[in-house]
Order: C-alpha cells, then structure tokens, then sequence
C-alpha cells in the first residue's frame, strides 16, 4: 500500500483518520478475500474441469493405441483370420489408432493451455484435415462391411467367390479415397478449417447453411450411415424369411447297368462299379467327381459358416451401433448450427458430445474381443506360456503358485 500523509489537527482529527484507516483496512480485506474466494472458486472449477478432460482423454488414447494395435497384431498374425471381414476390420483398427496418435495429443496440449491453439494456422488445418478424414473414412468402410455382411448371408456363392483379398483391397482404396474428398475441399476455404474453442480441436466450421457448404457434408454424413443401418435391416428380414430349413425333397436315383446316379444316388452304386461289379460307361457321378467336391466346398454355405457369419455381423453392427450413438449427438450439434441462425449450443453439452466422438476411437476394440470368439482364441494362443499353464492349473495348486 502506497505511504498516505495526514494533517491532524486535534483530538477530532486523530479520531477521524484512524476511523478511516480501520475502514480501509476492512474494506482491502474483504475485498481481497472476496476476490481471493472468487478467484479460488473460478480457478478450481476450471482445473476440476480440464484435469477430468486430460485424464479421460489420456485414458481414450491408451486405451485406443493398445487395444487397436493388438487386434491388428492378431489379426496379421494369424493365418486363420485372413479373410475379408478381418481385413476390413484391420483397417478400421490401424485408423483409429492413427486418429489417437496423430490428432488427440493436439486435444491435449489445447486444454493444457486453456483451449488455445498455439501452433500455425497451417497446422490446424492438417489436424482438422485428418480429423474429418478419419471420421468420414469410418463410415464409408462400416458401410461397405455392411453390404459385404448381407452379400455373405443372402448370396453366399457369389460372395465366396468374388470376394478376394484384391477386391478387399480394391473396396479399402475406394474407401480412403472417398473419405480424402469428402475431407480435402475445405483445406481450399470451401468451407474452412479453423480451431473451435468450445470443442477444443482444429475441425470443420459448422456455420448457417447460407454461409459455408457445411450441409452438404453433413448430409453426406447422415445418409451414409442411414444406408448402413438399412443394410443391417434388410439382412435381418432376410434372415426372418429364411428362418426355417425347406423340407428334404427325395429324389429317386437314375439306375444305369445297376450303376445309380443322380440326385438320389447314395454313392453306394458307384462303388460297386469301381469294384467291378457294374459294366457300361463310367457312370456321371464319378466324372470330375473331385472338381465338384472341391466347387462344392468352396460355394456352399454350411451351418457352422451360417453361425460363423452371423457372428461377424453382430460383431459389426455393435461397432456400427457404436458409431451411430457416440457420434450421433455431435453430428444433431451440428445441423443444429447449420439449421438454426445465430444458434447458442450449451457449452457442457457441446462438450460431452466432442468427447463422446472421441471416445468411438477406443470402444472399438474391446468389444471386437468381447463378441468375436476367434479373436479370443487367437489372443489366448499368444499368451505367455506361463500365464496358459496357470490359467489351466487347479484352483489350489494356482494359489500354491502364488
């Protein structure tokens, strides 16, 4: 406090100024204490806040890197999960765990330093870039996976058959390369890339429908996960409609020489002609007989492929359900902005939607390993032999172990 000087002239006077000094005295600490209480509770909310944001985020990104990378150690790693659902579900992996390295860390460090941006402007536009790409490749790949799913329930022989590891990686390239143009125009300003305080990240600039081209991005986004769903649909009614086996028709067999063929032939005819019971031509169930078994067991759809299959579709449409629930929030958020002028989203709710989007990035995984028992058994091939052996062990010689 700056030195003060005061006259005093009598009694009165001293009565006066000290009157004044004890009112000044009180005043300064009240105020300061006011201002020290409201400082302290303003400072405390904002840490409690940013402290559970850096936590559950950090969560998210180990959480992501660990569990995505593992599934795709699993799956590459494994000859018997190379197939075209474990390839795509292989891309899915390896891209959320690029989305956790490469765009979270930035999260980070802007809600260290209080949601602001302190790199270039360049920058924020590459982290945005990746952010949108990351989220439009997802549904574009959920998409092919669901009409993949249907094609292996409802036409089997052709998904057999045509569904190779190059048309996998024909449908991954088309996948990435429609996410790429759905993300690359607004690094033109056609729309812009710009850092969004209240969500704390560089990402797409949701603005009056008057004002950018954010509607139709966001349009695209919609349908493209409303056609996933219908796919999901309509292999369910498929699956309803063929709920029940046809009956067993018996075809009688056609009798050549005593050598029967044909549909209702049981085979034992043709190992009579073999053992040289039966005279003429060689009868057609033995012609190519190795080629059809092979066709055979390459395009027919057996029970335990039924099951198998049907596994693998719940297994997507949880991550495709997953999807929809933990982005579905954001994305109302955002045809809010474009649809209502001049709009005020509430801040916590704006919030809890951009970090339930991040968290899509980290669920993945765990639920692949909770639903998909092939996973599981690969996992538990690859354990530490110790942890096999004390796993199998009786109850008591486990605790004699530890």
């Amino acid at each position: 406090m700056a030195n003060q000087s005061f006259a005093i002239d009598g009694p009165g006077s001293l009565l006066a100024v000290l009157a004044s000094q004890s009112g000044l005295a009180r005043g300064g600490s009240s105020s300061s204490s006011s201002s020290d209480s409201s400082s302290s509770g303003g400072i405390s909310a904002t840490d409690v806040s940013a402290y559970f944001k850096l936590v559950f985020l950090g969560l998210i990104i180990c959480v992501s890197l660990v569990g995505n990378l593992l599934v795709s150690l699993l799956v590459l790693r494994d000859r018997t999960l190379h197939k075209a659902p474990y390839f795509f579900l292989l891309d899915l992996c390896l891209a959320d765990a690029v989305r956790s390295a490469a765009c979270f860390p930035f999260v980070l460090v802007s809600v260290h330093n209080s949601s602001a941006w302190t790199y270039s402007a360049l920058s924020c536009k590459v982290v945005a870039f990746m952010a949108v790409l990351f989220c439009f490749h997802a549904a574009f790949m959920l998409f092919c996976v669901a009409v993949t799913r249907y094609l292996a329930i409802a036409h089997h022989r052709f998904y057999a058959k045509r569904m190779t590891i190059w048309t996998c990686a024909a449908i991954i390239c088309m996948v990435w390369t429609l996410a790429v143009a759905m993300a690359f125009p607004p690094v033109f300003d056609v729309g812009t890339y710009k850092f969004i305080r209240d969500e704390d990240q560089c990402i797409f600039e949701h603005r009056y429908l008057k004002t950018n081209d954010t509607l139709g991005f966001m349009l695209m986004l919609a349908v493209v996960v409303l056609a996933t769903h219908g796919f999901y649909a309509k292999l369910l009614l498929f699956e309803y409609r063929h709920r029940k086996m046809k009956p067993v028709q018996l075809v009688p067999a056609i009798s050549q020489n005593w050598t029967f063929h044909g549909p209702g032939a049981t085979g034992q005819a043709a190992a009579n002609w073999i053992a040289g019971f039966g005279r003429g031509p060689m009868p057609p169930t033995l012609l190519g007989i190795r080629q059809n078994l092979h066709n055979q067991h390459r395009r027919l759809l057996g029970m335990e492929e039924v099951r198998s299959e049907r596994r693998l579709g719940r297994m997507f449409y949880t991550i495709t359900l997953l999807f929809l629930v933990l982005w579905a929030p954001y994305i109302v958020a955002c045809f809010w902005r474009v649809f209502v002028k001049s709009c005020t989203i509430p801040h916590r709710y704006l919030s809890i939607t951009v970090w339930m989007s991040f968290a899509q990035a980290g669920v993945n995984p765990i639920f692949c390993l909770l639903l998909n028992e092939d996973l599981r058994k690969v996992l538990r091939a690859h354990l530490p032999t110790y942890w096999r052996t004390k796993q199998h062990l009786p109850q008591d010689e486990a605790y004699c172990i530890m």
